[in-house]
């Protein structure tokens, strides 16, 4: 459907054109009360706004994947999984549109990295006003993530979780679910190669990511973390030989420090990974099938997302040099 505004408001007569897409029962569904007003925002930045609920799982990847339409922008609203849908239906296409995004669901990790507001209205007018920034995005085998892939202890949490459990409770429904696993927990022996370097050990868990939040969590991975460098941060953690072990890793991570007993820490273009058995892989948060190799490279400034303009320095690699200078 096509909105073209309510109100007195003034609207643009050659107005640009927006697809938006979104999850109606992400986080507590808050966005259902404030979507006449987020439409309203789009429209009176001089969008025409085509609207799409999704209908099941990876729909805004088909949708995306499938339309012929010519859009100036892509605004998708729902959680990481949404907008990991979004950015690899996105990827497969040859003319790229710029993506707004308007967070939704239980942790919203990549947009609380990118500054991206809380409040629905203020990322609604982010989404449509804001600055366009080339961000790098991930290839994982021929999969695409935004923001994290990863395996081990705790990594299905999100996917496991039922949504009902992840409304009501938020953050503590991950944090719940994910005490459960603290007393079986799978080990992995994995051949790592990257950068002429190769290593082989037993780990619980690792991830490759470009983001300032995993899980909620703020700054667990370094606070220097560049979006558009062309390198990921990769986190290994070993098989710990005791509970005191596993606890004092979980410590470290927690004040987002590097204990270098237990954990590999590097950044990375492109990083492979060998095991005997296969590894249950999470994408943002999603499933992201069983592996036994896999291969994942940085696209850096592959896609361009839409952020607040006051945080482009922040968030980008020019941006860091000037800020050293």
């Amino acid at each position: 459907m096509g909105w073209r505004g309510r109100g007195n408001g003034s609207v643009c007569v050659c107005m640009k054109k927006s697809l938006f897409i979104y999850y109606p029962f992400a986080g507590k569904e808050l966005l259902n009360t404030k979507l006449s007003d987020i439409l309203d925002i789009i429209v009176k930045a001089g969008y025409e706004v085509v609207v799409y609920p999704t209908q099941s799982y990876k729909d805004a990847y088909r949708k995306v994947v499938s339309f012929t339409e010519k859009y100036d922008r892509v605004i998708c609203s729902g959680g990481d999984g949404t907008l990991d849908e979004v950015v690899t239906g996105m990827m497969e296409r040859t003319e790229k549109v710029p993506i707004g995004y308007i967070p939704t669901g239980t942790t919203n990790d990549f947009a609380n990295s990118l500054h991206i507001p809380k409040d629905l209205l203020q990322a609604a007018d982010t989404a449509v006003s804001g600055a366009e920034f080339g961000c790098d995005i991930g290839k994982f085998n021929d999969d695409v993530f935004v923001y994290i892939a990863a395996f081990g202890l705790f990594t299905d949490v999100s996917y496991q979780t039922k949504q009902e459990m992840k409304n009501i409770l938020g953050h503590l429904a991950y944090l719940l679910e994910g005490m459960t696993r603290l007393f079986d927990i799978p080990s992995y022996k994995i051949k790592v190669s990257h950068d002429g370097e190769e290593f082989e050990d037993e780990f619980i868990f690792g991830m490759v990511t470009n983001s300032r939040s995993v899980g909620g969590f703020r700054n667990m991975i370094g606070k220097n973390v560049i979006f558009d460098d062309g390198e990921f941060e990769v986190t290994l953690i070993k098989t710990p030989k005791n509970p005191i072990a596993l606890q004092e890793i979980i410590a470290a991570l927690l004040i987002s420090q590097i204990d270098t007993k237990y954990m590999y820490s590097f950044r990375t273009k492109e990083i492979h990974f060998e095991s005997v058995e296969e590894i249950p892989w999470t994408l943002d948060g999603e499933f992201g099938g069983e592996h036994d190799e896999v291969n994942i490279y940085n696209c850096q400034r592959g896609l361009t997302i839409v952020v607040p303009a006051k945080s482009v320095k922040d968030l980008s690699l020019e941006g860091r040099k000037k800020k050293e200078k």
